[in-house]
């Protein structure tokens, strides 16, 4: 599964939030703030460890999660890459309107 594939579903994006916020969760912790199971939750848990969004560090019998940098850092730059992408085509629509405009102008006068 890819990054924004795992991203999509809304209890995976509330525990990255949670996980964020508050530095470092075990598993038991994250599951006490959802409706669902713990197994659920252990589930998503795997999700988001297998597309390199959370860290997992056993201590002794608790499971301890925490952001994956590294993870998130892809998910901006592959939004910086889109905005530039975006930018350039908006300059040069924009570069082309104010050309064609011109040309307009000049048969007008």
């Amino acid at each position: 599964m890819d990054t924004f594939t795992a991203l999509a579903e809304p209890t995976r994006r509330s525990i990255i939030e949670m996980i964020a916020r508050r530095g470092e969760m075990t598993a038991t912790d994250i599951s006490d703030n959802f409706p669902v199971s713990a197994p659920a939750i252990s589930q998503h848990l795997k999700v988001l460890r297998e597309t390199n969004l959370v860290r997992m560090e056993k201590r002794a019998q608790k499971r301890i999660y925490s952001v994956n940098p590294e993870g998130i850092d892809e998910l901006g730059n592959w939004a910086q890459r889109m905005r530039r992408m975006w930018t350039e085509r908006f300059d040069a629509l924009e570069e082309l309107l104010s050309a064609e405009k011109g040309k307009q102008e000049t048969k007008d006068e």
